[in-house]
């Protein structure tokens, strides 16, 4: 073998053992290498994250909140977007209602509100991770109504229903309906009157006149006797 053979061969082995050393570094760094940590458990109760992104588009959505504490919790809702600057994915927050008359016992009439939806509210609102988890949050909010945990959008005809309520012209007084607390077929007793203490049952509720129309059987007959609902009590 020449002297040139001689010095390539030596090269060659020199390049071979280089490059072995280099792997046997690497695999001697990963398996000094601090390993990952274990993922965190997941909870099987969580509910799901909304299948959404940060430019989804605004709509009505019906949110579960706690009994007889829906003004409240509207309020509060309201004061944590405020707080979280995050005004521009929220629009109006509301607690659907109607007026109502209620009588007292001597026939004075008083106009309240009552809650068309009790146990919920509705916001306006575009969904997205940050806003999902903000209502979430909010102390007596449990969930967003919708299939499998994912907040659904309200129907047209239910917005038209409980939010977009008919416009009343100017020279036209909107009919305020009268708090009954009777509905049909319930038993009554009449209070006072030339029937007092009389039994029949509801046969109809005159919300917008605040009359109920009861059927007293009186001498073998079944006859209806249109009273002021606060003439009559429950059974």
């Amino acid at each position: 073998m020449s002297e040139n053979e001689i010095n390539e061969n030596e090269t060659v082995n020199e390049e071979d053992s280089a490059a072995m050393d280099e792997v046997a570094d690497d695999a001697t760094a990963e398996s000094n290498a601090p390993s990952l940590p274990p993922a965190a458990p997941v909870d099987p109760n969580a509910p799901p994250k909304p299948e959404v992104n940060d430019e989804s588009p605004m709509d009505w959505y019906i949110l579960k909140v706690a009994f007889n504490r829906e003004d409240s919790i509207a309020e509060a809702l309201r004061k944590r977007i405020k707080m979280e600057g995050m005004q521009e994915y929220f629009g109006d927050i509301v607690v659907p209602s109607e007026d109502v008359a209620t009588f007292t016992r001597d026939g004075k009439r008083r106009v309240t509100k009552r809650k068309l939806l009790p146990g919920y509210i509705m916001a306006y609102m575009s969904i997205n991770d940050d806003t999902w988890f903000l209502v979430r949050e909010t102390n007596g909010i449990s969930d967003f109504t919708g299939a499998g945990g994912n907040p659904m959008p309200m129907d047209p005809e239910d917005v038209d229903r409980f939010i977009n309520r008919p416009l009343v012209d100017d020279e036209d007084e909107a009919p305020i309906k009268t708090a009954i607390p009777f509905k049909v077929g319930d038993r009554v007793r009449v209070k006072e009157g030339n029937f007092e203490n009389q039994e029949g049952e509801v046969d109809v509720v005159d919300e917008a006149n605040g009359r109920v129309t009861v059927i007293i059987n009186i001498f073998g007959r079944s006859v209806p006797m249109e009273l002021d609902h606060w003439q009559v009590e429950p059974l």
